[in-house]
């Protein structure tokens, strides 16, 4: 009972600021990722590539995947777009509901993941495939956008928050297990010399 009310009064206190900042960033990255897909939707022709501005490293290119990378499963497209909800409403409620002491790391990285996933989902109902602009030169990988950008490093800080927060949690129930197995020790103790005073009463009144 006392570990279970600590977890409760920890994250009552520390719950409100992450969940504004995961609201603030998701709704940052969702409004990012739209506002360039519309921008290259807009002044690309599907196919058509434009320079980047990194050392011909990266450049614009258009494409509509109607599938995930490498356009494996490109005939289950809703079915894309639904999992990407779940595991963006899942992060969500991981990060804001289920741990009991969120961290930075945590709240910045399902923010992300939960912006990503959702904008890709967007465009998967929305127009039965995924706006992917941003395409790498120096190695063989699929056109990506910048949900998809947001996917991958906010998935790599929650792994990071997630450690920290296991870490936290282990700590904290080793130190209560700890705290509770010293209070049951001193209860011992009184309970023993409560027993020693009465027997010494107890042997001290037959003598009278």
């Amino acid at each position: 009972m006392a570990q279970r009310e600590f977890f409760k009064k920890a994250s009552l206190r520390t719950r409100a600021p992450y969940a504004l900042a995961f609201l603030a960033i998701a709704v940052a990255w969702m409004a990012f990722d739209r506002a360039t897909k519309a921008f290259f939707e807009g002044s690309l022709e599907l196919g058509a590539v434009f320079p980047g501005f990194s050392l011909g490293l990266v450049q614009f290119r258009l494409v509509h995947n109607t599938g995930a990378a490498w356009s494996l499963f490109s005939d289950m497209t809703w079915l894309l777009g639904l999992v990407s909800i779940v595991v963006s409403v899942g992060m969500l409620v991981y990060a804001l509901a289920w741990v009991k002491r969120p961290n930075w790391p945590l709240t910045c990285g399902a923010a992300l993941v939960f912006a990503g996933g959702m904008g890709n989902a967007f465009d998967r109902f929305a127009h039965g495939y995924v706006i992917d602009f941003i395409e790498v030169t120096f190695v063989d990988f699929p056109v990506f956008n910048v949900a998809d950008v947001g996917v991958t490093c906010g998935f790599v800080l929650a792994l990071v928050g997630a450690y920290r927060y296991l870490e936290w949690r282990d700590g904290e129930l080793e130190r209560a297990a700890q705290e509770a197995a010293s209070a049951e020790g001193a209860a011992a103790e009184r309970r023993r010399e409560n027993r020693l005073k009465r027997q010494k009463s107890g042997k001290g009144g037959g003598r009278a």
